[in-house]
């Protein structure tokens, strides 16, 4: 399954501004790390802004086989499918570690996006540079091997390139977690581990 992870490059983007064109229907919400956020097949009913954190997106195939889909971070959106006629939720979120968000109602975020073409612009260009960070997980998928994807994941999880700089620690996680966001197994994920260990001393 192929892995994404996206930020909202947009450097304007106000959160207070975005939260003072919005009048009720919003709420700050904590989540505790692996807390479920909503689940698939949960009604979409609400946008979530993630204020501190970070969001890991998953679904399970009718067979029962579960995939990692992406990592969120600080300032990206969850759960938007509802403003385009996405009734039930295509996927689960949960928080992959101790997070913040603000649940912001469909009606709501509805209203704020048409009173506020400056918001709209920005949500916009946020959901159109998530689909392209999609497309481009997909591409590397197809037509890159098991290791050549895992290297990939790893400067996306230290955001590598992000604001012209990467973080010094890539964030704690598993090896199993790794396997499924690049398709393939612990076993090779530790090969290649080791491999790009040795290959730095």
């Amino acid at each position: 399954m192929s892995f994404v992870t996206v930020s909202n490059q947009n450097q304007s983007f106000d959160l207070q501004g975005f939260l003072s064109t919005i009048n009720g229907g919003k709420e700050l919400m904590h989540f505790s790390k692996k807390e479920i956020i909503f689940g698939q097949d949960d009604p979409s009913d609400a946008v979530f802004y993630l204020r501190e954190g970070e969001v890991r997106i998953k679904v399970v195939s009718r067979e029962g086989k579960e995939a990692t889909l992406g990592i969120l971070h600080e300032g990206d959106f969850v759960g938007a499918g509802c403003l385009v006629g996405e009734t039930v939720r295509m996927y689960s979120a949960a928080a992959e570690t101790d997070s913040v968000l603000i649940r912001i109602s469909k009606r709501a975020m509805r209203v704020a996006i048409h009173s506020n073409p400056a918001l709209s612009e920005i949500f916009v260009n946020y959901l159109l540079l998530q689909n392209m960070r999609y497309e481009e997980a997909l591409m590397h998928q197809l037509f890159n091997n098991s290791e050549k994807r895992l290297a990939r994941v790893l400067l996306l999880l230290a955001h590598f390139g992000k604001n012209g700089r990467a973080e010094a620690i890539v964030p704690k996680v598993s090896q199993e977690t790794l396997a499924e966001m690049v398709g393939t197994t612990r076993s090779r994920v530790n090969f290649f581990m080791n491999r790009f260990r040795r290959s730095i001393h």
